[in-house]
């Protein structure tokens, strides 16, 4: 009886309507790095949707409660004890526990994918270039890097849909919308450029503000890395369609 069962174990990646997921190799340090500078964004880079989806909100939630952006200002400008007086200790001992187990399970998790990785890669497993859908249609192209960091800081979230990556930009656009709304920070930015220094700093929230530079930078590292290997997913799917459909194997180079 002849088994039909698949020869590989491992999915180098999974297509579907509304992103492209992968193992890919990932340095462990960048990966905690992001979860240090913001819980959720090690998961995200492993597009672990729901985890990092949790711990982004959870951060949202506990940070504002515990006024943890708030205390870290008016560390850096030198006014300690202003800092003590706005944190909220209640708040601030759950933020602890939550902040330090994202880092760990983000470079934790980050070596045994990688692991994974060159497991999957050797079976060379098959991949599916295209996906019909009753929402969207998914494929296996080539993107520009640069161009994804670009739409990325211009509007956060933009370069992620660039990539179709439809789940992580959209949340991405819809978070960095509300903390802009929150912080009242498109009036902070129009009264700059207007020259109103003294009023954009009025007006402006400096505990949603000092989100922005967190999400700013990974945005902008994500999109563009997400471009690159997107693009090595792309070649290394034509190379094996390829080798199997194109090329004879009794066939002889000339020397």
């Amino acid at each position: 009886m002849k088994n039909n069962a698949p020869t590989y174990r491992r999915n180098r990646a999974y297509i579907s309507q509304f992103t492209v997921q992968q193992l890919h190799l990932r340095n462990p340090y960048v990966v905690a790095f992001f979860s240090f500078s913001y819980p959720g964004f090690g998961h995200l880079l492993q597009e672990r949707y729901l985890s990092a989806f949790i711990l982004i909100l959870w951060e949202l939630f506990i940070n504002n409660y515990a006024n943890v952006n708030t205390g870290i200002y008016y560390s850096l400008i030198g006014d300690f004890d202003k800092a003590k007086d706005v944190l909220a200790e209640r708040w601030l001992i759950l933020y602890v526990g939550i902040y330090m187990l994202g880092i760990w399970d983000s470079y934790r998790t980050t070596i045994d994918m990688n692991k994974q990785y060159i497991l999957a890669d050797r079976e060379d497993a098959p991949i599916g270039p295209l996906v019909f859908g009753s929402w969207d249609i998914n494929f296996l192209d080539k993107r520009i890097p640069w161009v994804a960091a670009v739409w990325s800081a211009l509007v956060p979230g933009l370069g992620h849909l660039y990539l179709h990556k439809i789940i992580t930009g959209f949340f991405i656009f819809g978070y960095t919308v509300a903390i802009l709304y929150f912080g009242h920070i498109p009036m902070g930015i129009k009264h700059t450029m207007l020259g109103h220094f003294e009023k954009a700093k009025e007006v402006m929230d400096v505990q949603w503000l000092l989100y922005l530079p967190s999400i700013y930078l990974f945005i902008i590292y994500d999109a563009y890395t997400s471009a690159v290997e997107n693009n090595k997913l792309f070649e290394k799917e034509m190379s094996k369609h390829l080798r199997q459909r194109y090329q004879n194997r009794e066939f002889k180079f000339p020397v």
